[in-house]
């Protein structure tokens, strides 16, 4: 069954931030201010893209969605880090509606009239190397779901938050229903909804979902940049600073690497 990650890029939406903007250029001024952008590709290289690259199951698309008039210097600077990493396509396109663009960028990427697993990733966040196979053998696992039901979601709530810094990486492992990483859903052929199309935290009130609690399948990336951490009252997070054995545990799991996370960050 195709498999398709999909990230937003600082894509300049309609809709789909927790903040707001006056106008479509504010909210570009504010998507590429610089530094921002320098956080999101630290963030983006040390915790989004070792998980992937690593994958025990590599037969996956991992769709990233920029906007058409992102600067050069940022262009080029994805481009590089995701070279060699053949499941990357960066999609460009210019600012819309934030649901209708992302269903579009997913379907066009579909294989015509083939079942498909969609998961949603942040640019932020990472998943655990077994995740596409995990994913791939729960749709297995639950076939005759699958096939009385055009959208089925699925939901792994065990992970970490984390917080990487020049010292190494700050973690705490717990327990989060449908916060929006390592959740995805399987799509018959000839639905056009996708995962995109729903609020992470509502997903279940759309549709069956079936979820997972064993072991750690994420771990979602904190940082002063997050989205939903830009309003006011927002209490900071206190994380412990991981020792030596939970950064050694922590790369088995997600390839994440914390000297080069120190390096990054120095």
């Amino acid at each position: 069954m195709q498999v398709i990650g999909f990230c937003r890029f600082s894509y300049p939406a309609e809709g789909g931030f927790q903040v707001a903007h006056s106008s479509l250029q504010e909210r570009m001024a504010y998507l590429y201010a610089p530094d921002r952008m320098e956080e999101r590709f630290r963030h983006f290289e040390c915790l989004c893209l070792p998980g992937l690259r690593a994958q025990t199951d590599p037969d996956f698309l991992f769709a990233i969605l920029v906007g058409d008039a992102m600067p050069t210097r940022w262009l080029e600077r994805l481009a590089a880090l995701v070279e060699g990493f053949p499941q990357a396509v960066i999609v460009s396109r210019p600012p819309g509606p934030h649901r209708q663009v992302c269903q579009d960028v997913i379907n066009s990427l579909r294989e015509p009239g083939q079942p498909c697993l969609q998961f949603r990733h942040d640019d932020d966040d990472a998943v655990a190397v077994d995740f596409v196979q995990d994913l791939r053998q729960a749709a297995r696992d639950v076939a005759p779901l699958l096939d009385r039901h055009r959208l089925v979601g699925f939901d792994w709530n065990r992970g970490y938050i984390g917080r990487p810094d020049a010292k190494g990486i700050c973690a705490e492992l717990q327990v989060t229903p449908y916060w929006g990483v390592a959740q995805a859903i399987a799509a018959r052929p000839g639905a056009r909804q996708t995962i995109m199309n729903f609020a992470h935290n509502k997903l279940n009130q759309f549709m069956p979902t079936v979820t997972f609690t064993d072991k750690a399948m994420y771990l979602r990336g904190h940082n002063d940049h997050n989205d939903s951490r830009q309003k006011k009252h927002i209490k900071p997070v206190a994380l412990p600073r991981l020792d030596a054995e939970a950064e050694a545990e922590l790369k088995a799991r997600f390839a994440i690497d914390a000297d080069h996370v120190r390096q990054v960050f120095a």
